[in-house]
């Protein structure tokens, strides 16, 4: 599929030796470091990698033969934190598919019910599971924000990237949202779509693309939806290893380094935002998450022994692959930064 907005072109290495960028070096051009939080105001809690997809571009690894879930007490210890910590307003809620954790609802409930925002990262198809139809009901019942992944407006790109019939349901299950309000001017019931590239490129415009897509899904299916995030691709996990094994590590690399905005910096995730791993260890992104990288000091890095004042203007934990969220227009887990 040609999209209607093209994405920024390939770039040649300038350095046909070189391994790996310096992200630390890139900054200091431009900014102060170590680059510092400046505030928590969203906990990112990854409930798990267990999935009933198994998409190429997944950095979270995550698929249907996974067992990581976060348990009961972990959750209950995340609550705990919310109870003493009013200046976390939002829970944004990923995985895996997050639904597919047995304890996802009541985890909502109690978060709706200390007057938190809740966003649910859905992958759409996870309403086909059985056991899960009542889903859609249920997170417009507790007025949770649905951020969708939709990598394509068309049915060929996005089952090539993430499994044959996807698109179908997708489509099937954002109609089903519509039905209840999900994505409707007034409704309060907010409904963003995902896009990430298909191949080592960066995003094209995040505006102009969320149009191709409003005009596409609306005149093709009669969908409507609020936002479209664009997500640069980060060269970790799966597609980490689908570079390497095509040659195009260092391509990629070099196309992130060549295209760092200074302008992303301010808005970066990792400095408003704090990552709950399964298992209860803290990091700055969900990203260093899937890297192992704890936040620091690691000894203190679970939500066990979350203390505000330790963490608010803690040091971020970067390296190489957070190039992917200062090229171009940047690139968070809320879009495009500029």
């Amino acid at each position: 599929m040609t999209m209607k907005t093209s994405a920024l072109p390939m770039v040649t290495p300038v350095q046909p030796s070189w391994i790996a960028p310096s992200f630390e070096q890139a900054l200091a051009l431009h900014h102060s470091v170590p680059l510092k939080a400046q505030a928590i105001s969203t906990l990112q809690v990854n409930v798990g990698k267990v999935c009933n997809q198994t998409c190429h571009h997944c950095h979270v690894d995550a698929g249907p033969q996974r067992t990581e879930s976060m348990s009961l007490t972990t959750i209950d210890q995340i609550l705990d934190v919310l109870d003493r910590t009013p200046q976390i307003r939002t829970v944004d809620i990923t995985g895996g598919a997050p639904e597919m954790n047995p304890h996802f609802e009541y985890l909502v409930e109690q978060c709706r019910a200390r007057g938190r925002r809740v966003i649910d990262r859905c992958n759409l198809t996870v309403f086909y599971v059985k056991g899960k139809a009542h889903l859609p009901r249920f997170l417009a019942d507790h007025r949770v924000d649905i951020v969708a992944s939709l990598p394509c407006y068309e049915a060929d790109n996005v089952d090539q990237q993430r499994g044959k019939g996807v698109f179908n349901r997708s489509i099937t299950a954002l109609q089903t949202l519509n039905g209840l309000g999900y994505g409707a001017e007034g409704s309060g019931l907010m409904l963003d779509l995902v896009y990430n590239p298909l191949g080592p490129v960066l995003p094209p415009p995040q505006v102009e693309l969320e149009q191709d897509f409003k005009d596409e899904l609306g005149q093709q299916f009669g969908i409507q939806f609020n936002r479209l995030y664009t997500i640069t691709n980060m060269p970790i996990s799966r597609f980490w290893d689908e570079l390497h094994e095509a040659g195009q590590l260092e391509h990629y690399y070099t196309l992130l380094l060549n295209n760092f905005n200074p302008l992303a910096i301010d808005g970066l995730m990792c400095r408003s935002l704090l990552s709950v791993g399964w298992d209860g260890r803290l990091y700055d992104c969900d990203f260093n998450q899937m890297l192992d990288l704890p936040a620091q000091p690691d000894s203190h890095a679970w939500i066990g022994r979350f203390n505000l004042v330790e963490w608010e203007h803690r040091s971020i934990v970067v390296g190489p692959h957070c190039l992917g969220c200062t090229a171009g227009s940047g690139s968070s887990c809320g879009g495009a930064l500029t």
